[in-house]
């Protein structure tokens, strides 16, 4: 089993990648199963069911909003997220579907995508079944999906919905637990990028790697860009949530106080609330290694250009490498999936990854970064996933830019020490693994527990 730098960071649309992404990945998937199956042209009706997690919040992440998306075709990489919503709304208005983007059928919104609230499947919280019917009303063709986090989708033939997207190419340095991370680090004398960047290579070469890692780190910025200079006062649903990303960077630009010791953690904030702001209304993003983590990993970057001396490409590219690897031993050994483990699977991997990553580029020794990942996941064990009427903005935003901030603190406490300590990255995630199938299913994104039902919507 192989994971790739460039499975953890994908370019993607929000809100969420499990319930976002993966309905959308799940739909085209389908699609193109029925043109390889020849069926394509005699299919006049398609039906998707959704259930568990996508069909108790799918409405508040969009989740039948994807489906019709990628049903018409559309992928998260390159939909338009600007004209998204009026593709599916003149879709339900006109009753007709632009199947896989090559002709029209038939549909009918509220029976041809249908949520589940408290039904499930077996193998996985967030499950989709689709149907491809003929014109006679014949099923000719079936799919089971499951979106098993950060982007990530398996169908019905991966045994128990398998975490792990199936790969079998050979790695010079292959691991699956932090140990065996530090042990090919001590034996070949490299950091943690290296070992990363060796593996890479078995996928592509030194250069085009870079240029991905450079790309996701380009739209990590326009994110931030974007989230900064919207004009639209608040976000979409029915919270009614201000944007604070406009106004915060509005007033620190006139500030600019040289002389607050801390000045840093109000523009971290800032990177974090303007990507994850983002994020909720439904714009371009990068799963990182989820959308509801979004704004962790692109925060501490920036706090790394902006505020580090001698920060550059080289140290993004670094960056990401090490994230990335800390991000493999989460979805090798646990989850990055809020509906199987609550929020520590998204906010708490992500604080870990980039805790690791800021270490490593602070000239952290492998071992400095091993603890500065584990100090990282260590403070967000048990975190709910429990999202205020099904929407990624309570109390998902502000949850982004404090873990953003914990991750800054955690890879500064780790290179004060020597890299040992008491507890390994594997025990802390083996314990949040452990902590999520504890976790009662009211936490674990259904928004029937936690904030989600403590607070009233308004």
């Amino acid at each position: 089993m192989a994971l790739s730098a460039l499975d953890m960071f994908s370019v993607g649309i929000g809100p969420s990648s499990s319930h976002t992404v993966g309905p959308m990945r799940a739909a085209v998937l389908f699609t193109d199963g029925l043109r390889a199956a020849g069926v394509l042209g005699a299919v006049e009706r398609v039906q998707a069911e959704l259930f568990g997690s996508l069909g108790a919040t799918g409405h508040g992440h969009g989740s039948d909003k994807a489906v019709i998306l990628g049903l018409q075709g559309e992928r998260p990489e390159t939909v338009d997220t600007d004209t998204a919503d009026a593709r599916v709304a003149q879709a339900g208005a006109e009753g007709k579907l632009l199947l896989a983007g090559e002709r029209y059928i038939a549909f009918t919104r509220s029976e041809d995508v249908v949520m589940h609230r408290r039904r499930s499947l077996p193998a996985h919280p967030n499950g989709m079944v689709f149907r491809a019917y003929d014109g006679a009303g014949q099923l000719l063709r079936e799919g089971t999906f499951y979106s098993v986090g950060g982007g990530f989708v398996v169908d019905e033939s991966a045994v128990g919905a398998d975490r792990i997207v199936q790969d079998s190419t050979p790695l010079p340095y292959p691991f699956t637990t932090g140990a065996e991370l530090l042990a090919h680090c001590g034996r070949e004398g490299k950091r943690v990028s290296d070992i990363m960047l060796a593996n890479e290579l078995s996928w592509r070469t030194e250069e085009e790697l870079r240029a991905e890692l450079l790309h996701i780190w380009a739209v990590m910025q326009e994110c931030v860009r974007n989230g900064c200079t919207r004009t639209e006062k608040l976000l979409p649903g029915g919270l009614k949530v201000p944007r604070r990303a406009p106004k915060l960077l509005a007033d620190l630009e006139a500030a600019n106080d040289q002389t607050d010791p801390i000045r840093a953690m109000d523009w971290v904030n800032l990177f974090a609330l303007a990507v994850n702001e983002e994020n909720a209304s439904g714009g371009r993003i990068v799963t990182a290694p989820t959308n509801g983590a979004a704004g962790i990993v692109p925060a501490v970057l920036h706090y790394y250009m902006t505020f580090v001396p001698g920060a550059d490409d080289d140290g993004v590219v670094r960056f990401l490498l090490t994230a990335a690897a800390v991000g493999i031993l989460f979805k090798e050994n646990a989850s990055i999936s809020g509906a199987e483990v609550g929020c520590q699977g998204e906010v708490g991997s992500a604080c870990a990854m980039a805790a690791g990553g800021l270490c490593e580029v602070l000239g952290g020794t492998p071992e400095q970064v091993e603890n500065a990942a584990e100090i990282g996941i260590e403070h967000n064990l048990g975190l709910t996933c429990d999202p205020v009427g099904g929407l990624v903005q309570i109390p998902c935003i502000e949850r982004n830019a404090v873990a953003s901030n914990k991750a800054i603190n955690a890879a500064r406490i780790a290179l004060r020490g020597d890299g040992s300590h008491k507890v390994s990255l594997d025990k802390a995630i083996k314990t949040m693994r452990e902590t999520g199938a504890d976790m009662k299913i009211k936490y674990k994104e259904t928004s029937r527990g936690g904030l989600a039902v403590n607070v009233i919507e308004c």
